[in-house]
C-alpha cells in the first residue's frame, strides 16, 4: 500500500510541527513520481529549482572526486558515493535557500522510489501567502542543513585524522 503524500510529509523533519491544513496545501504542490535503481535524479554542477522527499525507497549522494583536483589521474575517477539516504529524508532542499548549482548527483538505490517534487517557485509563494507556514518551514530548512553541515564536518575531520595517522606512520 502506498503512503499518502500527506502522510509522508507528516514524517518528514522538514514539515516538523505542520498542523494539518498546513500540511494539506504543501500536498497540493507534491508531484508523486517513482523510479527505479539507477535513475539519475539530479547531476552534480547542473541548475535545479526542485527539492525531493523520499516517500518510499531510497537514494544515493555521489560527488565527482575531480573537482577537487583528482581529475588527472589516470583513467579518471568513479564517483564516490557518500550516503544512501531513505524514506521522510529529503535531497535538493539546498535549491530551495541558494538557486546555486547542485553540489551532488542524486541517483536511485531501489526499484520502486517513490518522491515527492516540490518546485522551488510554488513552496515559496505557499510560504509568502502563508506566513506562520513559511516560517516553519525555513526554521525546519535551517535546522536540516546544520545538522548536515555539522556531520561533513565531522566527516572531513575524520578524514584529515585518518590522513594525519598514514603519513606519521608511512
Amino acid at each position: 500500500m502506498q503512503p499518502s503524500t500527506r502522510t509522508i510529509l507528516a514524517t518528514t523533519e522538514i514539515f516538523d510541527n505542520f498542523n494539518d491544513a498546513q500540511l494539506t496545501l504543501v500536498a497540493a504542490l507534491c508531484t508523486p513520481v517513482t523510479y527505479n535503481q539507477g535513475h539519475v535524479l539530479l547531476t552534480e554542477n547542473d541548475q535545479s529549482d526542485e527539492m525531493y522527499i523520499i516517500g518510499r525507497g531510497g537514494v544515493e549522494v555521489l560527488v565527482n572526486p575531480g573537482a577537487v583536483g583528482a581529475a588527472n589521474a589516470p583513467g579518471g575517477v568513479a564517483p564516490v558515493v557518500l550516503t544512501e539516504l531513505r524514506q521522510g529524508q529529503v535531497v535538493g532542499e539546498v535549491a530551495l535557500v541558494d538557486q546555486g548549482v547542485r553540489s551532488a548527483t542524486i541517483r536511485v538505490s531501489r526499484d520502486e522510489t517513490l518522491l515527492l517534487r516540490l518546485r522551488r517557485d510554488q513552496l515559496m509563494r505557499l510560504c509568502e501567502t502563508y506566513p506562520v507556514l513559511g516560517y516553519k518551514l525555513m526554521r525546519n530548512l535551517a535546522s536540516e542543513l546544520a545538522t548536515k553541515i555539522r556531520n561533513t564536518d565531522w566527516l572531513v575531520r575524520q578524514y584529515q585524522l585518518r590522513l594525519q595517522s598514514e603519513a606519521d606512520n608511512g
